[in-house]
C-alpha cells in the first residue's frame, strides 16, 4: 500500500447523485477499497474518458460489476464499460458527459491515490 491518503471525502459528488447523502460516504469507501485492491494501472485518454486496469480475477471482476450496476442505478450520467483485456486482466472504462468532467476528476483522482 502507498503512502497516499485515500479519500473518501465526497465533495465532487454532484447533486445529480441520487444515492442517498448518508449513503455517500459509504460508496465512496467501496471505490476506494476496490481501487485499492483491484487497480494495476491508470490512464486518462481524454477529460471525460478514464481507464482503469484492473486485476483479472473472477473476485475482481464480480466486485467491479457489483460496483457499477449499483451506481448507474444512482448516476445514470456515468458510462461503464467492464472488458476483458487478457486472461489475466481487465479493463474498466468510464465515461461521463462533458457536464460531469469534475466528477470524473474526482473519481480518478481516488485511483490514482491507491
Amino acid at each position: 500500500m502507498s503512502g497516499h491518503h485515500l479519500t473518501t471525502d465526497d465533495a465532487w459528488v454532484p447533486d445529480a447523485c441520487t444515492l442517498p447523502t448518508a449513503e455517500r460516504p459509504l460508496r465512496l469507501a467501496e471505490f476506494t477499497e476496490f481501487f485499492r485492491t483491484a487497480v494495476r494501472g491508470v490512464d486518462r485518454p481524454s477529460a471525460r474518458h478514464l481507464r482503469l486496469r484492473l486485476d483479472g480475477s473472477a473476485r475482481v471482476e464480480q466486485a467491479a460489476r457489483d460496483l457499477i450496476a449499483r451506481e448507474s442505478s444512482c448516476c445514470s450520467f456515468f458510462t461503464f464499460d467492464l472488458a476483458r483485456s487478457g486472461p489475466d486482466a481487465l479493463t474498466l472504462e468510464v465515461r461521463v458527459p462533458a457536464a460531469y468532467v469534475e466528477v470524473l476528476d474526482g473519481l480518478a483522482a481516488t485511483a490514482d491515490a491507491r
